[in-house]
């Protein structure tokens, strides 16, 4: 957990900084979303999970090759990267100064 301070002049600097937050939180929730459903078009054109796909398919062993490889690898890549971020964001825990 990552606690926050926040000491500052102004009442409503806090307000502010946690309103940030939360609309950070909400742009990478629209973005995990995106992602989730570029993944699952590709599971469902291959008929195979994203898990089968990382571990036993190489670029040769699709349609369109080294294109599609590299965009689900990427996605699957890129929502690892968001739910890891979302996490450190959710966490964030706001300390009384």
């Amino acid at each position: 957990m990552t606690m926050l301070k926040i000491i500052s002049n102004k009442e409503d600097a806090t307000d502010v900084i946690k309103s940030a937050i939360s609309a950070e939180i909400k742009r990478m929730e629209i973005g995990l979303n995106r992602t989730k459903r570029e993944i699952k078009s590709f599971e469902e054109k291959y008929k195979m999970s994203s898990e089968t796909f990382a571990k036993e398919f190489a670029a040769e062993d699709l349609k369109r090759g080294d294109d599609e490889y590299i965009r689900w690898a990427g996605e699957l890549e890129m929502s690892k990267r968001i739910k890891e971020e979302l996490k450190k964001l959710k966490d964030i825990e706001y300390v009384a100064a």
